[in-house]
């Protein structure tokens, strides 16, 4: 199984900046006839917009509210590709209060909102041929680091979450790919105080684009993620993308 963008209708979560303005640029310049921005607040995706006229079409979605996600499916009922790549990070002090309200916050969008835009896009895409479904999680979901143990923690259910899709949908024809970066040049790695080895965010774009063609589950993009990747290829083949049951 693999997947070309290359004139079909795509979604990005997220879209408006960092690793999801970085997709849409490479799901555009790899030939999509049309890309969703599906962002809180459509006017913030204006830029996208007006640099691809006609090709980049500005949409409500906030994957921490279900209702706006519904209906930004029935809005792009034509989707082939759902990229949901919107997340949010919080640092604080482990154990400290605001890390539990940190981790309610990070597990109603990185977590529920996967639930939510899987629910309601699985369903369009089913009956729009297959297509695919690629989800952002990170190298954070295969090793936590305790300045970070909130969202390394939501990034490891979605992984999770990730996986059960893949078997869920193989019957309907949709492809999925759990994408893993490590540390990229975007405001939530400079909250992370990543700067000094982040990397471009067009390593993820460019990288989620080949990994789709080739039929990829797993996509580790930058020099970081790819060493994660080396080490834990053995597991995935073995026991993740394995046929164990049934």
């Amino acid at each position: 199984m693999g997947f070309d963008v290359k004139g079909k209708v795509c979604l990005v979560t997220g879209a408006n900046r960092g690793i999801g303005k970085a997709i849409v640029e490479s799901l555009i310049a790899h030939g999509a006839s049309k890309v969703y921005a599906a962002v809180r607040k459509p006017s913030s995706a204006d830029e996208l917009v007006k640099a691809h006229p006609g090709n980049v079409v500005a949409i409500e979605c906030d994957v921490s509210k279900p209702a706006t996600i519904d209906a930004a499916a029935i809005k792009a009922s034509d989707v082939q590709l759902v990229v949901n790549n919107a997340g949010i990070f919080k640092a604080a002090e482990p154990f400290s209060e605001q890390m539990f309200k940190n981790y309610d916050d990070e597990v109603r969008t990185n977590v529920f909102g996967l639930l939510h835009m899987a629910r309601a896009f699985g369903p369009v895409l089913k009956h729009n041929g297959g297509g695919a479904f690629a989800q952002l999680n990170s190298v954070g979901s295969l090793r936590s680091f305790p300045p970070f143990m909130s969202y390394c923690a939501t990034k490891a259910a979605a992984y999770s979450f990730t996986q059960a899709l893949r078997e869920m949908w193989a019957e309907q024809g949709t492809q999925v790919l759990s994408v893993h970066p490590g540390p990229i040049k975007t405001d939530m790695g400079s909250d992370a105080g990543l700067d000094d080895i982040a990397e471009p965010a067009s390593l993820v774009g460019e990288g989620l684009v080949a990994a789709l063609k080739t039929g990829d589950f797993h996509l580790f993009p930058d020099t970081m993620a790819k060493q994660f990747g080396a080490a834990y290829e053995n597991f995935a083949t073995k026991i993740v993308t394995a046929k164990l049951m049934g």
